[in-house]
C-alpha cells in the first residue's frame, strides 16, 4: 500500500468536472498536485477550492493535443509520483458526419496526448515506485452510438492501461484504469442537460475520486464506478453480443445518444 501524504501528482483536466474532485480528494490526503488544463481560468478556480486543504496546488495551461510540445511541458516537472490522465473530449454525432480534424483532435487529447505524456514520465514514476491512473469510461466497454470515436478512445485507454501495468510491474509501479458511467453532477455529460437511463445508473464524481485514491493506495488494476447493474452487462455483452445491444437498447442507451447527437448539434463537450 502506497503513503500519500507528502507525494506529487500531476493531474490532467484539472480545471473541470471530475478533475476538479481528483484533485479536492488528492490535496485532502497531503498529496501536492500540479494541475493541467486548457483553461487557466478554471485551474484559477480549482485553486480556490482547494486552497485550504493539506496538499499544495499549482497549475499550468496546456492544451495536450500538442503531443509534440508535451516534452516542454515534462522538463517542468521535478519529482512525480503519481500522474491521473484525466482530460478528454467527446462530440456526439453520426459517424459519416465527424469531419478529419473532429476525429484526430478526439484521438489526440483522449489517447495520445495520455500515452506521450505517460512515456516521458515514466523515468520519473520510476524512481519513486509510483502510480499511473488513467480516467477511462465504461463507454471503453461497450460502444456508444453517436460516440463511437469516443469510445475508441477509451476502449484504447483500457488495453494499454493493462498492457503497461503487466509491463511495469518489476519497476513497482502500478497502472488502474478507472471506468465511470454517466457522470452526474458535473462535466461532460451533466453539461448535457440530459439525465442518465434510470436503468444503466450514474456514477458519482466523488466516488469517481475515491477510485482513484484507492487505486494508487490498494494499487488495483480496473475500478468500475457506476451505481447500475454493469458488471453483469458487461459480461453479457463478451458471450454474447447482440444480446448486449438488446439490453442497452432496452435500457435507453441510443435514444439518450441520439437526442444529445442531434438535439445539441453534435456539439463538443470538454
Amino acid at each position: 500500500m502506497k503513503n500519500l501524504n507528502g507525494k506529487n501528482a500531476i493531474v490532467t483536466g484539472a480545471s473541470r468536472g471530475i478533475g476538479v474532485h481528483i484533485v479536492d480528494s488528492l490535496t485532502k490526503n497531503g498529496v501536492n498536485v500540479i494541475g493541467i488544463a486548457r483553461s487557466i481560468e478554471g485551474l484559477k478556480e480549482t485553486a480556490k477550492i482547494v486552497a485550504n486543504n493539506q496538499g499544495e496546488f499549482s497549475y499550468l495551461e496546456f492544451d495536450l493535443s500538442q503531443a509534440l510540445k508535451i516534452s516542454e511541458l515534462v522538463n517542468k516537472f521535478k519529482d512525480v509520483d503519481f500522474l491521473i490522465n484525466n482530460a478528454g473530449i467527446e462530440i456526439y454525432k453520426e459517424f459519416e458526419n465527424y469531419q478529419l480534424n473532429e476525429i484526430e483532435n478526439i484521438i489526440k487529447v483522449n489517447l495520445i496526448g495520455p500515452m506521450e505524456l505517460t512515456r516521458q514520465l515514466i523515468p520519473k514514476i520510476k524512481e519513486n515506485k509510483g502510480h499511473i491512473v488513467n480516467i477511462a469510461s465504461l463507454a471503453g466497454k461497450k460502444g456508444v452510438v453517436f460516440n463511437g470515436v469516443y469510445s475508441a478512445t477509451k476502449s484504447g485507454l483500457i488495453l494499454w492501461s493493462d498492457a503497461l501495468d503487466q509491463e511495469l510491474k518489476q519497476s513497482g509501479v502500478g497502472v488502474t484504469s478507472v471506468c465511470p458511467g454517466y457522470i452526474a453532477e458535473t462535466g461532460m455529460f451533466n453539461d448535457g442537460g440530459y439525465p442518465p437511463p434510470p436503468l444503466l445508473g450514474k456514477s458519482n464524481p466523488r466516488k469517481v475520486s475515491k477510485a482513484v485514491i484507492d487505486a494508487i493506495v490498494k494499487n488495483k488494476k480496473e475500478i468500475i464506478v457506476n451505481s447500475g447493474p454493469i458488471r453483469p452487462l458487461i459480461a453479457i455483452g463478451q458471450i454474447f453480443p447482440r444480446l448486449s445491444d438488446t439490453i442497452i437498447n432496452w435500457f435507453g442507451v441510443p435514444e439518450l445518444s441520439k437526442k444529445r447527437a442531434f438535439e445539441s448539434k453534435g456539439g463538443n463537450k470538454t
